[in-house]
């Protein structure tokens, strides 16, 4: 599945410069231009990465991102930027951001600092235990749900599932998304699997953990 770039840069030669070289690396790249835009195409899409230019007409770069992060995403995010103070560089990283990259810079550092931060797992979480519910925690490191004291181990299936619903809380995950996550090249799609593997989380869970969406995907709900 290709990884869903969102791209912020006002600089019309370098937007198109930059989405050329992605596009040609297997990214899927939504350009936009001004901060609204952003927003609204940030509302409307899941994305992998977000590179945000800092000084764009209507909302800034660092805005956005707080916005974001206030609101709990923890979509990893690059700011690309000619600011060069270093009260500016604190600003950035008080915002949330996971990088920080200035102009001019070659494409293929960028390209780098993108691969490196979407190898990790979970974005702005300092432990590999995460809390999902009063006296639930899982250990994403090996794949052990703890519920109330007592452990319990995932096979590789749900744990691949539970990991995906933690790095989109409260968002639709459609069903594409899940069977290119849960499978890989050259397995065999399995609907009845699927609901199986869904199942078991709800098992663990509870039923209101993990919303079905009729005929789009699944819901994991923090609510």
């Amino acid at each position: 599945m290709k990884k869903k770039l969102l791209l912020l840069e006002d600089d019309l030669a370098l937007n198109e410069t930059v989405v050329d070289y992605f596009e040609a690396l297997g990214f899927s790249v939504t350009p936009v231009y001004d901060g609204s835009s952003a927003q609204d195409a940030i509302y409307e899409n899941n994305f992998d990465i977000l590179l945000l230019d800092v000084n764009v007409p209507d909302i800034n770069g660092f805005e956005i991102l707080k916005t974001l992060r206030d609101e709990g995403s923890t979509t990893p995010a690059i700011f690309i930027t000619s600011l060069n103070s270093m009260c500016d560089l604190e600003s950035g990283y008080d915002s949330g951001c996971d990088d920080y990259i200035r102009k001019p810079f070659a494409l293929k550092e960028l390209k780098l600092r993108v691969e490196t931060i979407l190898k990790r797992e979970f974005f702005h979480n300092t432990s590999d235990k995460i809390e999902i519910d009063k006296n639930i925690y899982y250990d994403t490191k090996n794949d052990m749900l703890t519920i109330n004291g007592e452990q319990t181990q995932l096979n590789n299936k749900d744990a691949k599932l539970l990991k995906l619903f933690l790095q989109n809380k409260d968002t639709l995950v459609t069903h594409e998304t899940i069977y290119d996550t849960l499978w890989d090249y050259g397995e065999d799609v399995s609907e009845s699997a699927l609901r199986t593997y869904i199942k078991n989380l709800r098992k663990h869970l509870g039923k209101d953990k993990i919303v079905s969406i009729k005929k789009l995907g699944y819901r994991f709900t923090t609510k």
